[in-house]
């Protein structure tokens, strides 16, 4: 194994094995600063389509590490300043993690491209209904149509799309009225999930999620670095409880919310992110205490005034901002 890899990198999906890799030699200096990253440059590399390597770099520029110049791509550093360095990314000083980690034909192929296929439809449905062309999917990934069938039939029971009598895949809307059932769901059921998972908690990372919060509270507040935090908390907390059918049923009414992660966070004033910094911060500061019905209340609490600013959000978005352009998803009018 390359040492750009790490041992638990291997049963990861591509967009975060190239996310991790990439970060790590930018983190280490093994790349220069100023060089130019395209998304064609690094998919050639890994082997890849544009998709995970354009995840992976929207990525980096959330925290900073790639910043966009004079509208023409992406280079490493942390300000526009210095001159782009136009280089192969191999002779710039890329080293490529195992082939196993990136060979199409030693990986499971839906479970490659299911998380991200997730991902990008759970982020549309704010912006109207959608049509998933099965064909258009296989193409785009260059898979078997019974591979993005696959994929498909695991979006329909994860509840984000559905099918009709002419067995066409449709996503959305996600309506205000809608938003509203799935956090009434979460917030009746992640109290109950929380007090289920205590056991399964390590106080060691209670402590540093406890923390990461006042990191972020103290500087940038990137899209990046608040998904992080809702991750902390509503999945890497909420959803360590043992009872698999609640963690199910939870899991379906935050799936159709990822768009608050990447669209909505982009968009929220400074002072409702303060507010749902200091709400998340409660909740640690309870279970790190052992005050289990409080940090249960201050759950509940945080999910119940969240349905109010997203659903302001959600009737305020701008239908054609969506960042997500990509050929299986088409707009029903």
């Amino acid at each position: 194994m390359s040492a750009m890899a790490e041992p638990e990198d291997m049963e990861l999906p591509l967009y975060e094995v190239i996310y991790r890799v990439l970060r790590r030699h930018i983190v280490e200096a093994r790349l220069p600063r100023g060089l130019v990253i395209g998304e064609t440059a690094l998919a050639r590399a890994f082997q890849s389509s544009r998709i995970p390597a354009g995840a992976a770099l929207r990525r980096l520029e959330d925290e900073g590490l790639v910043v966009r110049f004079g509208g023409r791509g992406l280079m490493i550093g942390e300000d526009a300043g210095a001159p782009p360095l136009r280089l192969d990314l191999i002779e710039a000083g890329l080293t490529l993690p195992d082939a196993r980690m990136i060979e199409p034909r030693t990986r499971n192929r839906r479970a490659t491209i299911y998380p991200e296929v997730e991902h990008i439809v759970a982020c549309c449905l704010p912006y109207g209904r959608f049509h998933l062309n099965e064909s258009l999917l296989a193409d785009h990934y260059g898979v078997s149509r019974t591979v993005a069938h696959e994929v498909l039939t695991g979006l329909d029971r994860a509840g984000l799309v559905t099918q009709d009598k002419n067995q066409r895949w449709y996503a959305g809307p996600l309506t205000p009225e809608l938003l509203h059932e799935h956090f009434e769901l979460r917030w009746l059921l992640e109290p109950i999930a929380l007090e289920q998972a205590l056991p399964h908690l390590d106080p060691a990372e209670l402590r540093a999620r406890h923390e990461r919060i006042r990191r972020v509270q103290a500087g940038k507040r990137t899209p990046a670095r608040l998904e992080q935090l809702e991750n902390d908390l509503h999945v890497e907390t909420v959803l360590r409880c043992g009872n698999s059918q609640l963690r199910d049923a939870i899991r379906r009414s935050q799936l159709p919310l990822i768009a608050m992660h990447e669209t909505f966070q982009r968009h929220r004033d400074t002072d409702e992110i303060e507010v749902m910094l200091g709400e998340h911060l409660e909740v640690f500061e309870h279970l790190l205490a052992g005050r289990t019905a409080e940090a249960q209340r201050a759950l509940e609490r945080h999910l119940r005034r969240s349905v109010i600013s997203n659903r302001e959000r959600l009737t305020q978005l701008d239908r054609q901002g969506r960042r997500h352009r990509v050929p299986f998803l088409i707009a029903v009018t």
